[in-house]
């Protein structure tokens, strides 16, 4: 073999090694994750519980470093070029699935440029009506959009956002014509509600459970294939007229793309021991979130279809790219 291959050889195998002694070793320093949003809100504070557990694992802090803008790009831009070390983190979520098909472009590939590390957790929609709305089923619903088509007004936060999306889905499956009025908060979504200027509103369960326990809002169904623990007489939107509806907004861990498969394998495990821990799941569940560990594959294919499932939606409702 001439002496050049040889060094290229050598070169190749000592970089092999010197990755494996490294990964072995990781972490020897703090490791900083990036939250794409601000703080305080639900996505916010599950990051932070296991990021919390993680580091005692690790034996490194896992430092939160908050960066909402543009989206979810701000973070996630900082995540995609930095160096595939295992030290610097993304709170990887639903918007970044959506993201793919509602801008006219990125300066990242959500599949290409991160590495999943494993998902975190799961959280349902919630169909929302008045106390004393006569629709009182999802079945109700479609009955009354049916008979007025294009009277009945739904209420969710911004184009786009996934309680958009929610209803869109709902509206194709259901096979519907209502129509959309957007909010800029939750708030300003009950008080519509409320008020009357919408009919049904799609949103989040966290925010409003408390108030659906409390009877000032009524349920109608939730979005994700089972029942909500903390609201076990819901229905799913699957068993209550919509067969094969399901939505899932969902949260997780990606590091850089070329991260070494051991870092990653090691922060996975660190992520599966975080969510076994039994303060962890009850700090979930007070948040009506669940806990959804998952392998670096699993969340791979999780990231993948929901990017199709989202396209379709999209490109169904004719939403405009940003």
């Amino acid at each position: 073999m001439p002496p050049n291959c040889l060094r290229r050889v050598a070169f190749v195998v000592l970089a092999g090694v010197t990755t494996a002694v490294s990964a072995q070793a990781y972490p020897t320093k703090p490791i900083r994750f990036l939250v794409p949003f601000g703080p305080g809100g639900v996505g916010d504070i599950t990051a932070r519980v296991v990021a919390q557990k993680m580091g005692a694992s690790l034996g490194q802090q896992v430092i939160i470093d908050n960066r909402p803008g543009a989206g979810g790009i701000v973070a996630s831009e900082i995540v995609a070029k930095a160096a595939p070390d295992g030290y610097t983190l993304l709170l990887l979520n639903n918007a970044h699935a959506v993201s793919m098909s509602l801008f006219k472009s990125l300066p990242y590939d959500t599949l290409r440029d991160f590495a999943p590390v494993s998902s975190i957790a799961t959280f349902s929609i919630v169909l929302l009506v008045n106390p004393d709305s006569p629709i009182k089923s999802v079945k109700d619903l479609i009955a009354s959009a049916r008979a007025s088509p294009g009277k009945l007004n739904v209420g969710t936060i911004q184009i786009g956002a996934t309680q958009h999306l929610s209803s869109e889905l709902f509206k194709s499956m259901a096979g519907i014509d209502v129509v959309h009025v957007p909010f800029t908060n939750t708030g300003a979504v009950l008080t519509g509600l409320r008020g009357g200027s919408v009919q049904v509103a799609f949103e989040f369960i966290a925010p409003v459970v408390g108030q659906v326990k409390a009877g000032v809002m009524r349920a109608l169904a939730v979005s994700t294939r089972s029942r909500f623990a903390g609201l076990p007489d819901v229905p799913t939107v699957h068993e209550a007229g919509v067969p094969g509806y399901e939505v899932m907004s969902w949260n997780g861990i990606g590091a850089p793309a070329g991260t070494p498969k051991a870092v990653v394998n090691r922060l996975n495990r660190a992520v599966a021991a975080a969510l076994a821990l039994p303060d962890v799941t009850q700090r979930f569940q007070e948040m009506a979130v669940d806990a959804r560990p998952d392998t670096p594959e699993g969340f791979r294919k999780l990231v993948a279809s929901e990017i199709v499932k989202w396209r379709k939606v999209i490109e169904g409702a004719k939403i405009p790219k940003q």
